[in-house]
């Protein structure tokens, strides 16, 4: 396929940036700036940055709006990390190609499946499954009966998705996630035996969710897991069974959510990131890396620690916990300070 090209009027129309320099230079694609060569486009996320600039060999850049140079073809841009990940797609975007089903697919009985796809060789499907258009299912993925796949969908090799469970159009899963396996749930006997609780509820995944890899997303016990739109999950997060998850959502790597929690839109969930199940995070709420959230959160806060407290209160928190040897070593030598002091006044107390 040949390479895509835009001049940078049209790069700089396409992501609402002002131009310094010729208009008409040619740019095949984008790279980063120690990297990027002549017919590339470069970015620069902060003015601080300038140095790099001179010395890249980028034909032209995209920098902060407050950033002027006049020796380099610049486009201007409030958000330099998004206008470049718009070029980036735009670049890499190739047009779907249905490749049809491979011989060595399985294929059940009172499946749906249009002309418009792409699956690979050792894929299963389930009876009575829906594919939308253009689906692209890569080797080793396993559909279960009784699901839906809405249009433009992508999942990569050995995706897992059992029965009964629904995902919308333009959904990307990577390698390795299981989607609608059985819940944590168990009740204990008074001999301390552990009885599964059966989990008959189903997964609904919302439109333009990607999902990374290794992720394992729970059924409901009864009723449903629910993603939606818009959501954004890094690898190895774990979601339990009949969470919800608003829509924009961020959850970054090695999350866990316990079951029946539910988040509101566009919440931010930093690495290693636990939530307590049967708790709620209200819209806007950003929880800090390796923190350990316990109760509801309120809208538009941002919490931090274990158990997790507002994040100004962590960091006062953190900085007194930092000083703590030096403030114990204080302790005891004011201890002995006034262990003599009292012995002093009183020489005869403690004596026969």
């Amino acid at each position: 396929m040949a390479a895509k090209t835009k001049t940078l009027a049209e790069l700089a129309e396409m992501v609402g940036g002002q131009i310094t320099g010729d208009p008409e230079i040619v740019i095949h694609g984008l790279a980063d700036l120690a990297l990027a060569g002549p017919g590339e486009i470069a970015f620069l996320v902060k003015a601080a940055g300038l140095e790099k600039v001179k010395s890249s060999r980028a034909s032209a850049f995209i920098v902060p709006h407050e950033l002027s140079f006049d020796e380099k073809p610049l486009i201007r841009v409030a958000n330099p990390y998004l206008a470049a990940a718009s070029m980036q797609n735009f670049f890499q975007a190739e047009p779907f190609r249905a490749a049809g089903i491979s011989p060595k697919a399985h294929i059940g009985s009172g499946s749906e499946i249009p002309a418009e796809v792409s699956i690979g060789p050792f894929v299963s499907i389930g009876e009575r499954v829906k594919l939308g258009r253009r689906v692209t299912l890569h080797p080793g993925v396993v559909i279960g009966d009784d699901v839906v796949i809405g249009d433009d969908c992508l999942l990569h090799a050995n995706v897992t998705v059992y029965h009964s469970c629904t995902i919308g159009a333009r959904v990307i899963i990577h390698s390795g996630t299981v989607i609608g396996s059985d819940g944590f749930g168990f009740a204990t006997d008074e001999s301390g035996n552990h009885v599964k609780w059966p989990h008959i509820g189903t997964v609904q995944i919302d439109d333009d969710v990607e999902i990374g890899a290794n992720v394992t997303i729970d059924r409901g016990t009864f009723g449903k897991t629910h993603i939606m739109r818009g959501t954004k999950m890094d690898n190895l997060v774990q979601i339990g069974h009949n969470v919800k998850i608003g829509e924009n959502s961020l959850l970054v790597a090695h999350v866990a959510i316990g079951g029946s929690a539910s988040l509101g839109r566009n919440v931010v969930l930093g690495g290693q990131v636990a939530i307590k199940g049967h708790i709620h995070l209200d819209d806007n709420v950003k929880v800090a890396a390796k923190s350990g959230v316990h109760a509801n959160v309120p809208k538009d806060t941002i919490v931090s620690g274990i158990p997790a407290i507002p994040h100004k209160d962590w960091l006062k928190a953190s900085i007194i916990f930092a000083k703590l040897p030096n403030l114990y070593s204080e302790q005891l030598d004011m201890r002995k300070k006034i262990l003599k002091m009292y012995e002093k006044l009183f020489p005869d107390e403690g004596q026969e």
